[in-house]
């Protein structure tokens, strides 16, 4: 999908997928359907069971795809990372959708503001088509479009990426939370646009569901920040 001397524009996209079969399609074709070029897709199965494999295969060429052995999202994501060759990285989970101009249009504000790090932009959440009713109401949904400082809403420089490091990969909640954080410690510039760029699907395959038992994750997250923070403070 691009050749070396693209690079320099190049925007990798990293898909980590752990039994997403109902959901894997849709969220490939939303990055094929980019209207930036150059792009290159990095598909990382992280040993999934069902048939996620050979979803993604049949999207080849046009996508890079690569088992592991179940090692969590967050050694998923560096691995993409390791393998990814632009010069700008992306994240979409295989269950969310872009808008067919989200990286052209955070490509442009790179352009106009050259000391930016990363751009961001708008969200909304909707319900998988397949949800029966009485599930809706289980899963609560913010209505309306909102500023998503999330994982898939991000265009990041490479080189602003490594300031901060790599993902945790001692987390089963809150990955990009953390990473953030860092970024935020690191002062790494953002610009947040007010189109929407992606949509988050929700479902009952949802991690943050099914992980209810880890969200003391969130609070290891906010100790160790704060820890950093008077580190930083003290020095």
């Amino acid at each position: 999908m691009h050749t070396t001397r693209d690079n320099d524009n190049l925007a990798s996209v990293i898909v980590p997928v752990y039994n997403c079969e109902d959901y894997l399609s849709e969220a490939i074709e939303s990055i094929l359907a980019q209207t930036y070029r150059p792009i290159e897709i990095i598909v990382i199965d992280d040993g999934s069971t069902d048939n996620s494999a050979e979803i993604a295969k049949r999207f080849a060429p046009d996508i890079n795809y690569f088992f592991q052995t179940n090692s969590g999202l967050g050694a998923a994501l560096n691995q993409g990372i390791k393998l990814a060759q632009g010069n700008f990285f992306s994240f979409l989970d295989s269950d969310d959708l872009w808008m067919e101009d989200k990286l052209s249009r955070q490509m442009a504000v790179f352009k106009k503001k050259q000391d930016l790090d990363m751009v961001f932009g708008h969200l909304m959440q909707f319900h998988s088509p397949e949800l029966s009713e009485d599930e809706k109401k289980r899963i609560i949904i913010h209505a309306g479009i909102m500023p998503g400082f999330f994982k898939g809403t991000m265009l990041i420089r490479r080189e602003s990426f490594h300031r901060v490091g790599l993902f945790e990969t001692g987390l089963k909640l809150g990955d990009f939370i953390d990473w953030y954080a860092k970024a935020k410690e690191q002062k790494l510039k953002s610009f947040m646009l007010s189109e929407l760029v992606m949509k988050r699907r929700l479902h009952n395959s949802n991690m943050g569901i099914n992980e209810r038992d880890s969200r003391t994750d969130y609070l290891h997250i906010l100790k160790r920040s704060l820890d950093r923070r008077r580190k930083m403070d003290s020095s």
